[in-house]
């Protein structure tokens, strides 16, 4: 069950401060001391990473990670105490865009704008108010990945073990574009009102749907896009109705890809916010490890624990070249690193939907750290291309 707390006065990054900012969180297991695991959400991500269906709608209708997180799994909630805590600038519980400002009315735009940084110093914040001094291990995939490194940035003597997963020091300039468009789309859409429509009967839907559109073709390989629909056409039953179409759509075939872009964007609209949208993939997009340093191992230098890096070999998002700056930062600094690299056609949602991939490196490094590998890294080809460490090499 999502609970919510209060920290009290913030102040972000950009210089704004709220009076009360409140965080939704999700705890499990037992906290003995030395046992708690902070685990980051993705971009569009609750609190509720495990637990199997919900029926409220405070967060997602299902846990993101439950394959991965609870009672015998990977991330043993019999041995750990794990902790995730909404973001700020998100809608699933905490302050956000839509939620009340002091005179009653939604924030809207007025609400401060959110760097990965303020999550972490909120996540920290969260931590204090539960009496959790010190963390066994910070994890996170995609932008929660940078969440992780940011801990391993700010908070360097606060936990032992990091876990970044299908992640980036930085985004790259393609996904920066396609994340603009994204925004586009959203604030072109008349309903979205520059952004005060909470108590419009009007709602930026159709911008939201077509960002969110975009994000599923980011997450997807281009292998995964044609193993799942191919140029099919979609099936008897598939509505074609979400969007407007031009007139000469019906001489040609309303296809597979269509249909489920389509219908991932009309569940999507239903449980988030526009402007959350557009809040958090700034924070992304802002996000440079670097920054306030000379460089990426400048900025890791005082984190003193062991690392692991998982990638992806179908990720066009945060590619495995990318995964392999973050470890081999953490290489300059001398700090035990794996980069542990699946082979995967599934894009960047592997680290979601294949749990048998992620499930056994994770465990391991958590049990053994580095140890668990029989080799501790992969290797570089002379083409520059990773060789792919099988799962089999983390007991």
């Amino acid at each position: 069950m999502t609970d919510t707390i209060s920290i009290g006065e913030f102040q972000f990054a950009c210089g704004e401060s709220l009076s009360n900012l409140e965080l939704a969180y999700e705890t499990y297991g037992e906290f003995t001391g030395d046992n708690a695991i902070l685990i980051c959400h993705a971009l569009t991500g609750s609190a509720h990473v495990a637990g199997g269906r919900r029926t409220d709608t405070s967060g997602q209708a299902s846990a993101w990670w439950d394959a991965v997180v609870g009672p015998g799994k990977a991330i043993d909630t019999t041995e750990y105490f794990v902790v995730c805590v909404n973001v700020p600038g998100s809608c699933y519980g905490s302050s956000g865009p839509a939620s009340a400002a002091p005179d009653g009315e939604p924030y809207g735009t007025s609400f401060p704008a959110v760097t990965v940084a303020d999550w972490t110093n909120a996540q920290r914040a969260l931590l204090d108010e539960l009496g959790v001094a010190q963390l066994s291990a910070v994890i996170g995939g995609s932008v929660g990945g940078m969440n992780a490194i940011d801990w391993a940035k700010r908070h360097p003597d606060q936990f032992d073990r990091l876990i970044a997963i299908a992640t980036a020091p930085r985004l790259d300039p393609q996904c920066l574009a396609l994340n603009a468009i994204a925004r586009r789309a959203i604030t072109t859409d008349p309903d979205w009102q520059d952004g005060e429509y909470y108590d419009s009967n009007r709602t930026p839907t159709d911008g939201l749907a077509i960002a969110r559109q975009i994000g599923h073709v980011m997450y997807l390989s281009k292998e995964s896009m044609t193993a799942k629909f191919g140029r099919r056409a979609a099936g008897r039953d598939a509505r074609r109705d979400s969007f407007p179409v031009d007139p000469a759509a019906s001489f040609f075939p309303y296809r597979d890809v269509e249909s489920y872009l389509d219908y991932q964007a009309e569940k999507f609209v239903e449980r988030f916010d526009a402007n959350s949208y557009l809040y958090l993939t700034r924070a992304m997009d802002g996000y440079d490890l670097s920054a306030g340093f000379e460089s990426d191992a400048d900025a890791l230098g005082a984190f003193e624990g062991e690392a692991l890096c998982l990638s992806f070999t179908g990720d066009w998002h945060f590619t495995v070249e990318q995964s392999e700056r973050i470890a081999s930062a953490l290489r300059t600094t001398n700090t035990p690193v794996a980069h542990h690299v699946v082979a995967s056609d599934h894009g960047h949602d592997a680290f979601l939907v294949e749990p048998n991939n992620v499930g056994p490196p994770i465990a391991g490094f958590l049990e053994n750290g580095i140890r668990a590998t029989a080799v501790t890294d992969t290797v570089e080809r002379e083409s520059g291309e990773f060789a792919p460490v099988h799962t089999s090499l983390f007991s």
